[in-house]
């Protein structure tokens, strides 16, 4: 009779031990296991590519697997946004910002990828202090006296902007506020810059980090800056929404995207490492003196800013009667 109540015992001890087990938690599969690459959609030395290798530098030491940066610019980011979706490798991830996403499937009607699919929004990396700018040729000294101007003469100013995020949003702005400028398109947009400094081009939206050396030239003065805080290296220069025109205000962010089906958890994992190399005083320095700010997030987070970039994008080029071509 003991024997057969012991053996009972036993054998409830043996599920309640099994029912444990399967309830669990599993211990996540250790990640990267060999060296990961990172693509990036710009070439080297602009401000995306120095922003990736510096995450790169700290992402390698804290994986202990090299992290090699891989430049593959060109045509608005699709070559590189197309290379990155048919690698299917789940140790290559992209660095770029959201406009493969929220902007390309306004602009093109076929993509070698599909935007919703095959990017995975891990984190946040930076934010890219834009700024809008006028040849000091002008004798401007803010956006007021730009938009003023504007509206005293429409269709005699000209402008330029970043391709992109930026000459949406700028676009979107000129046309909430009722202004007529002439948008003067440029295959290289380093040529816009010099025509600006020269007073060819009257209003730019670009990064501040481009027309810094024609500011310091005494070319070209920065009236704001379209981020929520003003630029570290440019303290002077206010946001638009403290110039009075809330409506110019948008984030120019890039971050971390991974491959198609990546598991959520393993994007939180990486997301958490780059928010701890973002934490590196001496990497926030370096990116603050290229006009860039840390700005890292949660995969969640990440994804909400894309969407609501995203819904910005479409409701400007309905607004400005902008339709994708083949």
């Amino acid at each position: 009779m003991r024997t057969a109540e012991n053996l009972i015992r036993y054998s409830i001890a043996i599920v309640a031990f099994a029912l444990a087990l399967s309830g669990a938690p599993l211990l996540a599969e250790p990640w990267p296991k060999r060296a990961v690459h990172l693509i990036v959609p710009f070439g080297a030395g602009s401000a995306t590519d120095v922003t990736a290798r510096l995450f790169a530098d700290r992402l390698a030491k804290r994986w202990g697997e090299p992290v090699v940066v891989e430049n593959r610019p060109g045509a608005d980011s699709i070559v590189a946004v197309g290379a990155f979706a048919a690698n299917h490798d789940d140790h290559t991830l992209l660095y770029a910002a959201p406009g493969p996403v929220t902007v390309n499937p306004v602009l093109y009607s076929k993509l070698p990828y599909d935007p919703a699919r095959d990017l995975a929004p891990i984190s946040l990396g930076s934010e890219v202090f834009i700024a809008v700018a006028v040849p000091q040729s002008l004798k401007l000294r803010s956006l007021g006296e730009v938009v003023a101007l504007a509206r005293a003469g429409p269709g005699k100013l000209n402008w330029v902007a970043t391709p992109g995020v930026v000459y949406f949003m700028f676009a979107g702005f000129l046309k909430s506020a009722g202004l007529d400028l002439v948008q003067v398109p440029y295959k290289d947009f380093t040529q816009a810059i010099n025509d600006l400094a020269e007073g060819r081009i009257q209003v730019s939206a670009t990064s501040l980090a481009v027309v810094r050396p024609h500011v310091q030239a005494d070319k070209v003065t920065p009236l704001a800056v379209t981020s929520r805080d003003r630029g570290p290296a440019s303290p002077d220069v206010p946001t638009a929404t403290e110039a009075g025109f809330p409506a110019l205000a948008f984030g120019a962010f890039g971050g971390f995207f991974g491959w198609r089906d990546m598991p959520l958890d393993l994007r939180e994992r990486i997301a958490a490492d780059i928010r701890e190399a973002g934490a590196d005083p001496a990497l926030a320095a370096t990116l603050a003196a290229a006009g860039v700010a840390v700005r890292t997030s949660t995969p969640a987070a990440f994804a909400a800013a894309i969407e609501d970039e995203r819904a910005k994008v479409a409701a400007i080029a309905q607004a400005v009667g902008i339709k994708p071509t083949q």
